[in-house]
């Protein structure tokens, strides 16, 4: 068993345990998120196309809240100290969601609040990780061991929508509270496991000490600053706010079309998951056998285009014919697309920056132009349709958003393809 262990990870017996913890780790944290991502949005279902602009809102804010405190911790506490201390605070909340759900009915007041949390519990949860890892691993091993490592995280992502479409008709949302808990123990106990493991280790002892009181990433004003002053971090500034606008466009008529389509909660739940499985299985079918084919022909400039031209047929069709089947088909090649091409080709773009400045931008590209996309979509969103527009017009109004978006990925590939041969 461990010659195969061995093979499959890449990883030399000495990493094999790290190795296999991380997979773990990571397989949890997201069978986790995914138990509970149908059920975040099955809420907002709930509380109506018309209270998703308030949503996105106060998912904003708490984010810009959380941020510097999340910082302020990271650079005075050691990561062996602070990782299982998060954890334990995210498991208590579900906890917490679990005992007001079954104290009563759930509420409006509840469904927000489980929506923001679930949204920064989202954000917060990767960096941690990932940074976890990058204190763990050189860069050597991550080459090796990170496809590995990663495998564990597709698994999770697969794993956690079939629990939630088999078991919301017979548990419900509030007993899946626990069951999403339960994954994030698993993860704490991996951290537990990693972190003795790096304290074992002769060779990461000195290096772990280091890291492990360095903050996450670096100040958001710093970030800004660094962006505004380039014009190729301006460009991908832009790419990521068209993005985020027209997911969140995509998101809202979801939010039109489908409650009116199914009237049942459960049945909503168990779409949503269904979903989430599709794309996570497009996802992975992508990445293995289209990606390097895709990178190799194309480039970085067919990577960025490819989501903008799907989404101008993807949102015609929806405008054209606004039924769930649609939606939900160009739904799922809409982000397994993002998940497996989109996101990685966009991540290369940071590869010619200074690390540093990447760090920053990066940060500020992430969370405040990414989220900032969100908010703005959602309350023109709500304007357009106080002004009596339907969900086939709004459609119809994403598709030249799309269209430049386009041009603008071309444009930023391009420049970025030769900054990358200087």
């Amino acid at each position: 068993m461990n010659a195969l262990l061995l093979r499959v990870s890449r990883a030399t017996p000495r990493e094999l345990p790290a190795a296999l913890w991380s997979f773990v780790y990571f397989y949890s944290l997201l069978a986790g998120y995914y138990v509970l991502r149908p059920i975040r949005d099955e809420m907002g279902l709930q509380l109506g196309a018309g209270e998703l602009h308030k949503l996105f809102t106060a998912v904003f804010l708490t984010m810009l809240a959380v941020v510097p405190v999340f910082g302020w911790l990271t650079k005075r506490f050691p990561r062996r100290v602070l990782l299982p201390w998060i954890y334990g605070f995210f498991v208590a909340n579900l906890l917490g969601f679990f005992l007001v759900m079954e104290a009563g009915p759930q509420t409006h007041l509840v469904a927000t609040v489980f929506f923001v949390w679930v949204s920064v519990f989202n954000l917060f949860a990767m960096s941690v990780f990932w940074s976890f890892m990058a204190d763990l691993f050189d860069t050597a091993q991550a080459r090796r061991l990170y496809g590995f490592i990663a495998a564990g995280g597709s698994a999770g992502a697969l794993t956690g929508p079939v629990i939630t479409a088999s078991l919301v008709g017979l548990l419900g949302a509030r007993l899946l509270m626990l069951v999403a808990a339960g994954f994030l123990a698993i993860s704490m106990v991996a951290i537990f496991m990693l972190r003795g493991w790096a304290r074992e280790d002769a060779g990461h002892a000195a290096a772990a000490d280091a890291a492990e009181h360095q903050g996450l990433g670096g100040s958001i004003w710093s970030g800004l600053v660094d962006v505004a002053r380039s014009p190729y971090l301006l460009g991908i500034a832009a790419f990521m706010f068209l993005y985020s606008l027209l997911s969140t466009s995509l998101y809202f008529q979801q939010a039109e079309i489908v409650p009116k389509a199914i009237t049942d909660s459960g049945q909503r739940t168990q779409l949503l998951a269904g979903v989430d499985l599709a794309v996570n299985v497009a996802t992975l079918l992508i990445q293995l056998f289209a990606f390097e084919r895709l990178i190799q022909r194309g480039g970085i400039v067919l990577m960025l285009a490819i989501m903008p031209a799907l989404s101008i047929v993807g949102f015609a069709a929806v405008a054209i014919s606004p039924e769930v089947a649609v939606l939900a088909a160009f739904g799922i090649v809409r982000r397994a697309g993002e998940y497996a091409i989109s996101k990685p080709a966009r991540e290369t773009l940071f590869n010619v920056l200074p690390a540093e400045q990447k760090y920053r931008a990066k940060n500020v590209i992430d969370t405040v132009v990414h989220r900032g996309g969100d908010i703005s979509t959602a309350w023109i969103f709500n304007g357009l349709r106080a002004l009596g527009l339907g969900s086939p017009t709004l459609a119809w109004l994403a598709v030249p958003t799309a269209a430049l978006w386009l041009v603008l990925s071309v444009g930023l590939g391009r420049r970025a393809k030769r900054m990358q041969a200087s």
